[in-house]
C-alpha cells in the first residue's frame, strides 16, 4: 500500500508540472528589444531606440549591424530570447527566408515600410566628377561582361575604357560585403539593370532568369572591394584613396556632403527629392520585420514599434527625415501604421 501511494503521489506531481509547463511561456521575457540588420537602416533604428528610451524610461534597445542577410538569418533562427525581436532590411524578405523562418517556428512576421532610401556611388569632393548610365556599372563592375555577344571575365581596367567621358581612373570600389542589402538592391537595380540594356542578356534573362543572375550579379574580385558593414568607414576610405569610389546609402552622402560627392546614374543625381520621386535609378525602400508573437513578450516591443511609424519620427518632415530617411508619402505611411496596430502578418513573398 505503501509503494502504491508513493507511485500515485508521484504520477500526481508529474501530471503538475506538465499543467505547469503548459501554462508557461515558451520562453522568458527579455526586458529589452533587440533589433540586427541592415546598416542602411542601423541610424534610424539606432535614433529611434534613443527616443524610445527617454519617452519611456526603459532600456534602450539593442539595435546591431550585421547588414540585411546576416539580420534575417539571426532573425529567422528561432524563437525565444535568443533571437532578435526585428529584422532590420534594405529590401524585401525573399521568400527562401520567409520559409527559413516558418521552418524554425518564426510566423506571423508584421513587415512595415519606414520609409525610401538611395544608393549612391561616390567619390572624393575634390575628385572628377562622374555620369554614369547603368550599362557603366555594370561593365566596370561585373565579374563578367558582354563583349561581341559572349560573356567573358572582366576585362576593363579603367572607367575611360568602358564610357566617353568617364575619368580615366582605375576601377576600384570599395562596397558592401554580400551580406548587404545594399549589395542586394546595387546588384539588381545597377548592375542587372545595365546588363538588360544589352539584348544578348536580356533575352538570357527572359528565357532563364536564374542563369541570367548567375552570370551577371557575382562583382569582380580585383576592382570591387568588399569593404564591411560600416559605411561610415567607406566613407573615411574614399578622402584616404583619391580616385576610389565607394557604394552606400543615401544618408551617409548627405551626412559627409563637406568630404564627398555622389555620381549621377542615367542623367539623375542622388536627393531626396529623385530618390522620392523614383527618377533616381537606384532608390529602394526600407523595412523592419517584427515578430508577433513577441509583442507583449518582450518588454518594450509595442512600445518600439509605435515610435518607429509615429510621424513624429517617419512621418514627413519626422526626426528621421533630418538623418537622411527619405519619407514615404503620407498615405503609405498612414498603411503603414495601421498594419503596426493591427500587427497583421506578411504574405509570403512571390519570389
Amino acid at each position: 500500500m505503501t509503494k502504491l501511494l508513493a507511485k500515485k503521489a508521484l504520477l500526481c506531481a508529474a501530471a503538475a508540472a506538465t499543467t505547469l509547463t503548459a501554462a508557461a511561456p515558451a520562453y522568458a521575457a527579455r526586458d529589452y528589444v533587440w533589433a540586427a540588420g541592415s546598416s542602411t537602416v542601423f541610424p534610424f533604428a539606432t535614433r529611434v531606440a534613443e527616443n524610445f528610451a527617454k519617452k519611456t524610461g526603459k532600456k534602450a534597445p539593442k539595435v546591431e549591424s550585421l547588414g540585411t542577410g546576416g539580420g534575417i538569418k539571426l532573425f529567422c533562427g528561432g524563437v525565444g530570447d535568443a533571437f532578435p525581436d526585428i529584422a532590420n532590411a534594405s529590401r524585401p524578405m525573399k521568400k527562401s527566408e520567409f520559409d527559413a523562418c516558418a521552418a524554425k517556428g518564426v510566423k506571423d512576421i508584421v513587415a512595415i515600410k519606414i520609409g525610401f532610401d538611395g544608393i549612391v556611388v561616390a567619390t572624393d569632393k575634390d575628385g572628377p566628377d562622374y555620369n554614369f548610365k547603368t550599362e557603366h556599372l555594370y561593365l566596370g563592375l561585373a565579374a563578367n561582361v558582354l563583349r561581341q555577344g559572349k560573356f567573358v571575365p572582366n576585362p576593363y581596367k579603367t572607367w575611360d575604357e568602358i564610357g566617353t567621358g568617364l575619368p580615366g581612373n582605375r576601377i576600384n570600389v570599395y562596397g558592401p560585403p554580400p551580406t548587404s542589402g545594399t549589395r542586394d538592391a546595387f546588384v539588381e537595380l545597377g548592375i542587372e539593370a545595365g546588363a538588360r540594356k544589352y539584348p544578348t542578356a536580356e533575352e538570357l534573362r527572359s528565357n532563364n532568369e536564374a542563369k541570367f543572375k548567375q552570370i551577371v550579379d557575382p562583382l569582380r574580385k580585383d576592382g570591387w572591394i568588399d569593404a564591411g558593414e560600416n559605411d561610415n568607414a567607406i566613407v573615411g576610405t574614399l578622402t584616404k584613396t583619391p580616385g576610389s569610389l565607394g557604394v552606400f546609402g543615401w544618408s551617409y552622402l548627405e551626412e559627409n556632403m563637406d568630404r564627398i560627392k555622389g555620381a549621377s546614374v542615367n542623367g539623375v543625381k542622388p536627393s531626396a527629392n529623385t530618390i522620392a520621386d523614383g527618377s533616381y535609378p537606384l532608390a529602394r525602400s526600407l523595412f523592419i520585420y517584427v515578430k508577433k508573437a513577441n509583442i507583449g513578450v518582450t518588454q518594450g516591443l509595442q512600445e518600439y514599434l509605435n515610435e518607429f511609424v509615429s510621424d513624429a519620427a517617419t512621418g514627413k518632415g519626422g526626426y528621421l527625415q533630418s538623418r537622411g530617411l527619405i519619407p514615404l508619402p503620407a498615405s503609405q505611411h498612414a498603411g503603414q501604421q495601421a498594419t503596426a496596430k493591427a500587427l497583421t502578418p506578411m504574405a509570403r513573398p512571390v519570389s
